[in-house]
């Protein structure tokens, strides 16, 4: 029975910016799956709950990936958001748009109309921009905050080595497509996270023309001569379908858009028939070309307090908690992520290689590739980091079994090229400038366990293999392109040789972009509603 007009597999980034536009109009019946449930809890509202969320099984996917060569065999955690708002909802709430040539590489990969020029205005009508003063800009749905002005104090220890160095300074505007170093702007509200649920999805929830369907987990797409006609999915055990009248939406992300069109019988025909799994299409790109951002965090103790001492103490955490309940104010509704932005490793270079964080907090007792946000070191410390914008390594999502309740293999193939590897110790000794800057040396208290200034670079190498994990940034395993060129789908964002189905997500990104991938995410589905509202494609 076709009870909908479109249906959209996955309530993410991507998933709640299509609910919201698709079912504005009144004339289309819309259906929202998500796996996971509602995203109404305390943890998901505070921003720094995501040191909670990150390992919460009820709202967290805790994906882990198969042993990476790369990094000294390590199997690497992969936390996905099962939530409404999806990674939205336990993400660190950083909005970069990503450097303007990432855009332009979009278009050149084939994709007419996704160009600089032609993003640019999709982000602008998605934000609102509320800055340090409280003055707004824009009329978008998602708020980005500028918060500098709460900004840990050591902030100006960071912004003096900027300015000593020469870098491009960012006052408020870092993650807008500008090269800069400064304060990150924030996806926050009065004090709360502003997800993609919050954002885009809750304010058409009274919309009788949109169901929003949880704990309901798709485990394939059924197709009638090369077109998508309905899905199918489990909820309490029990296998339901449901058809859609137009199209079939996939947005479930970098990991599960392979995952589910590889069960559906689109991918690599060898895969599938390893499986028995009935072939519609053939495409050997479908899971491939997996992009991540890979870094390194360097530890260093502090000359005066930190956020340490707030997060990690008893009446640090009970003052912290009682100005976010009585005024949404304080450390608990920021990020820790405060300061940083992308920059290049050399001004020969011309274009942005590296992104830099720098967090008023420390945790150097972690577990490789974990981060403890709740349990920070016992004295004043803080952290400087790096990970390479554009990596050129690539790896895999591929199913592991016919059962679509078992997770796939996930095979990020870092530092799988020369060149990863030569970007690796260039981001090390952009950390150890500014490290030894007159400015951070005044911060510094005594010398760190591996001081990237003085090591070589094979030990510089070899640190980051033995240390380094993912950015948390998955993208490109549905590459938008010609097929021909690795293509999963076309510009318009249509799976080759299918009709009417298409994947909205990280997954169809052609590159990896400079930053963070949730604001190219939204800008992405919003852009994808345009195509599907004017009858593109």
């Amino acid at each position: 029975m076709s009870d909908y007009d479109y249906i959209i597999v996955g309530a993410g980034s991507a998933g709640c910016v299509l609910a919201n536009r698709l079912s504005a109009s009144g004339k289309d019946k819309i259906l929202l799956v998500e796996a996971g449930g509602k995203d109404s809890r305390f943890w998901i509202k505070t921003p720094i709950g995501y040191g909670k969320t990150f390992f919460d099984k009820a709202v967290n996917w805790k994906f882990n990936s198969v042993p990476d060569k790369g990094l000294n065999n390590r199997e690497l955690y992969v936390p996905r958001g099962k939530v409404i708002g999806g990674s939205s909802s336990i993400n660190a709430m950083v909005y970069a748009r990503g450097a303007k040539d990432d855009f332009n590489d979009w278009r050149d990969a084939g994709n007419p109309g996704w160009g600089w020029d032609d993003v640019k205005p999709i982000f602008e009508k998605i934000e609102r921009h509320v800055d340090s003063n409280g003055s707004v800009k824009g009329h978008g749905p998602l708020t980005v905050s500028d918060r500098q002005k709460e900004y840990h104090p050591l902030k100006r220890f960071f912004l003096a080595a900027v300015k000593e160095l020469d870098f491009p300074p960012s006052d408020g505007s870092t993650g807008l497509g500008d090269e800069g170093l400064g304060p990150y702007l924030i996806n926050t509200r009065n004090g709360l996270r502003c997800s993609s649920a919050d954002a885009f999805l809750r304010p058409a929830l009274e919309r009788p023309n949109l169901t929003v369907l949880t704990h309901a987990q798709v485990t394939r797409i059924i197709f009638e001569d090369y077109r998508a006609i309905g899905i199918e999915y489990i909820k309490k055990g029990t296998r339901e379908i449901i058809q859609a009248r137009q199209e079939i939406l996939l947005s479930a992300g970098a990991i599960q858009s392979p995952h589910i069109l590889q069960l559906s019988g689109i991918g690599p025909r060898n895969l599938l028939n390893k499986f028995g799994i009935k072939l519609i299409k053939e495409n050997n790109n479908v899971g491939n070309n997996l992009q991540d951002h890979v870094g390194i965090n360097y530890y260093y103790k502090a000359t005066e307090p930190t956020l340490n001492s707030v997060l990690g103490t008893r009446i640090g955490q009970l003052i912290a908690g009682l100005r976010f309940l009585i005024n949404r104010t304080g450390p608990l509704t920021l990020s820790v992520n405060q300061m940083g932005g992308i920059v290049r490793s050399s001004k020969d270079l011309p274009r942005p290689d590296m992104q830099l964080y720098f967090n008023p907090l420390s945790y150097s007792t972690e577990i490789a590739g974990k981060r403890r946000l709740t349990k920070p070191d016992p004295w004043p410390g803080f952290i400087l980091s790096f990970n390479s914008c554009r990596p050129s390594s690539s790896g895999s999502v591929t199913i592991g079994s016919n059962d679509p309740l078992s997770a796939p293999n996930i095979d990020f193939n870092y530092l799988s090229t020369n060149k990863d590897c030569q970007d690796v110790i260039a981001g090390a000794r952009l950390i150890g400038r500014i490290q030894n800057s007159n400015a951070m040396q005044a911060l510094i208290k005594s010398k760190p366990i591996f001081d990237p200034s003085k090591e070589t670079d094979e030990a510089i190498l070899a640190d980051f293999r033995q240390r380094a994990g993912s950015v948390y940034h998955p993208s490109c395993t549905c590459r938008m392109a010609p097929e021909a060129d690795g293509g999963v789908v076309d510009h318009h964002l249509r799976v080759h040789g299918i009709k009417n189905l298409r994947v909205i997500d990280a997954s169809a990104f052609p590159n990896i972009t400079s930053a963070n991938t949730n604001a190219p995410t939204i800008m992405l589905a919003w852009r994808a509603a345009d195509m599907i509202l004017n009858g593109e494609g």
